[in-house]
């Protein structure tokens, strides 16, 4: 099999470079190993929210110099401060042209409310989510009904409701709470294994009494000028949500739950129902185990179900993500990507070698080992034995020397990665 671009890993950052290239004329194959950490995610995606210091970053453009100086191999450090803000807008584009539902900008970060009631930063969130567009404003209601789902844990509306108002942005705030019963439920709730967000959804997209829910809805809500939800409402897009807010008349806001989350799920079918659209090939529930080199350049790899039919192509994208997806490997005594055998690197309290500066002490602080990944350089090439390969990229969270998620770059880092090889295998193309 011969194509222009293979890429490894079918979530965030892989599908959004799959898009990029398909959308100039490449012709791409995904390996996707199964599900993505986008699956598990809240609906939002976050740029930077902290600095390496414990600083709050509220701007990248304001703290871009102080992360550079602090963290100078993070990948924002490497590809530039304005490249980063040129592929942050191109991707606010994107999202707007495949209709990913996300607002927000790359000038300021805005405030999402959390399941728990807490407020964290975020560059792009699911427009159906609460969200503060400064730090100091209030929220504009001062009546909210939280609305669990009766028998469903994976939500918890008094915990969410007692939180939010030590918030000072909701201090002036009413928080009720009540639950929803849903008949169409009842033979869910005999099982707790199968009360998950998923199962709710799409038995209510199939046999729910939707006129019958709206009543409901309203009822619970008691007046209430903010209703928030659980998102339980709509498992490819956010039709039947919104459809529900238009119904209610109420000003519904939705949350996401315990994992999976419904708001990853329906902003992952959008990407790869784009890819697919754009002429890419999913090979699914597949995984890429080896590769052969041709001097400094890959020439093919071969995967678990194509084990004697290699997949060819003149670039190769690495977008397998960190340890959740098995992207990277820890044994006992080492720390590896298992495909090319890249070159590792972390945080400058990391060493790969050491495996007692994997950990911190705090079991609740950032830990070194989150830190580690494959080392690129600014064209997000990567380095195998001290020299950087030709045609093969890194995307993703499979890229080391930061920790995406002490620093709430998470995201960002994927798309930003994702737009930049897109670009540098056009020109080299080109």
């Amino acid at each position: 099999m011969k194509f222009d671009v293979a890429i490894i890993g079918g979530g965030l950052a892989g599908l959004t470079c799959g898009i990029a290239l398909q959308q100039q004329g490449k012709r791409c194959v995904i390996v996707n190993n199964g599900q993505a950490a986008i699956d598990f995610s809240s609906g939002s995606m976050d740029l930077l929210t902290q600095l390496p210091d414990g600083k709050k970053a509220e701007s990248f453009e304001q703290a871009y110099e102080q992360l550079e100086r602090q963290l100078p191999q993070h990948p924002y450090a490497l590809i530039g401060k304005a490249r980063v803000l040129e592929k942050a807008r191109r991707f606010e584009q994107l999202a707007q042209q495949i209709k990913l539902g996300l607002a927000g900008d790359s000038e300021h970060n805005h405030l999402r409310v959390t399941p728990l009631g807490g407020l964290r930063g975020a560059w792009l969130s699911a427009a159906s989510l609460p969200v503060l567009a400064e730090t100091e404003s209030a929220f504009p209601y001062q009546h909210i009904a939280v609305l669990g789902i009766e028998g469903y844990h994976d939500f918890q509306p008094q915990l969410l409701a007692d939180n939010l108002v030590q918030n000072p942005q909701f201090a002036h705030c009413r928080v009720t709470t009540a639950y929803l019963h849903i008949p169409e439920l009842d033979h869910l709730r005999t099982n707790a294994r199968e009360f998950r967000s998923v199962n709710i959804s799409q038995l209510l997209e199939h046999k729910l009494a939707f006129g019958d829910l709206v009543r409901e809805i309203k009822q619970a809500a008691a007046g209430a000028q903010a209703v928030f939800l659980p998102a339980c409402f709509g498992i490819d897009d956010a039709v039947f949500f919104n459809n529900l807010k238009q119904a209610s008349g109420l000003n519904l806001y939705e949350l996401p739950t315990l994992p999976p989350s419904l708001l990853g799920i329906r902003q992952h079918k959008t990407l790869r129902s784009h890819f697919e659209q754009a002429g890419g090939l999913m090979l699914n529930g597949d995984k890429a185990q080896s590769a052969e080199f041709d001097g400094n350049r890959v020439s093919r790899i071969f995967t678990r179900l194509h084990r004697k039919d290699a997949i060819f192509a003149d670039h190769f994208v690495l977008a397998s993500g960190s340890f959740f997806s098995n992207g990277l490997v820890s044994d006992f005594d080492r720390i590896y990507e298992p495909v090319f055998e890249a070159d590792i690197i972390g945080a400058p309290q990391f060493k790969q070698d050491e495996r007692l500066s994997w950990t911190a002490h705090r079991f609740a602080a950032p830990q070194p080992y989150q830190s580690a990944g494959v080392a690129i350089n600014s064209a997000c090439q990567v380095q195998k034995c001290g020299r950087f390969i030709e045609n093969l990229y890194a995307i993703g969270n499979v890229i080391g020397g930061y920790n995406g998620l002490e620093l709430g770059c998470s995201s960002g880092v994927s798309v930003i990665t994702a737009l930049v090889v897109a670009e540098n295998i056009a020109a080299a193309q080109g």
